[in-house]
């Protein structure tokens, strides 16, 4: 029975790691101003599509400022964006996409961190593990000025969200996902659970379909980083159900 857990920032590589990121995805969909069916303003976190280019739309400018906006306009831009994006992809509002855009300055470890659920990983780590037989990574390139010549290239992970938290970990009155924006509010909880029924078999790094800031990897994937001395990230086993 395979085995999956939860990838975080390993603080203990700052001894000898100092990289520093200030970034943001080149693109995103507005969020949403008052959701007609939930009455709800909110964006998304940790939908991201760095892979995905929007700079073939004609109205491109309408995806560079974030901002909130009513359900018909949000829609109507989410449908331009759809043909772009992975099949079956939810693009929830605050979804984002392209490349990382900003300034980076520092030593990096293998794998890096922007905030808590976007995670960047040095090119030739990244070709080190697809060798080693992992599966479904994508990485995709980034516009990172860095402030030193000895640069290395780092590129961002584009994870698409699988899987699902079990029932048993989330709140017992929890209202359904909102029927006209998708929304399903809810903390992470304190002791996650997934749902082995949802849980992809084909890839071996992903996103939490239903909580999309957490990262994932198969046994595989933990055992690979682990032998190959790969570091940046630390392993928290999740139990399944």
């Amino acid at each position: 029975m395979t085995r999956f857990f939860w990838l975080r920032e390993d603080s203990t590589v700052q001894a000898h790691t100092n990289g520093s990121l200030n970034a943001a995805h080149k693109w995103g969909l507005p969020g949403l101003a008052g959701c007609p069916g939930c009455g709800e303003t909110w964006a998304s976190s940790g939908h991201q599509y760095p892979a995905v280019d929007l700079s073939v739309l004609p109205e491109q400018s309408a995806f560079l400022k974030a901002r909130p906006e009513p359900f018909t306009e949000f829609s109507r831009l989410r449908e331009l964006v759809r043909p772009l994006a992975p099949p079956g992809a939810l693009l929830p509002p605050g979804t984002t996409f392209g490349p990382l855009v900003g300034t980076a300055s520092g030593r990096f470890g293998s794998f890096a961190w922007l905030g808590n659920s976007l995670l960047l990983i040095r090119h030739e780590e990244l070709e080190r593990l697809r060798e080693e037989g992992i599966r479904g990574l994508l990485g995709a390139r980034t516009a990172l000025r860095f402030r030193q010549k000895d640069a290395p290239e780092l590129l961002e992970l584009q994870l698409d969200p699988r899987g699902q938290l079990h029932a048993d970990c989330m709140p017992p009155d929890l209202p359904p996902r909102c029927a006209t924006c998708g929304r399903l509010g809810f903390r992470r909880p304190d002791e996650p659970i997934l749902d082995a029924a949802s849980l992809p078999a084909d890839v071996d790094l992903f996103r939490v379909g239903n909580f999309a800031t957490m990262i994932v990897g198969t046994e595989r994937f933990m055992e690979t980083v682990r032998r190959l001395e790969l570091d940046g990230v630390s392993f928290r086993e999740l139990p399944t159900r």
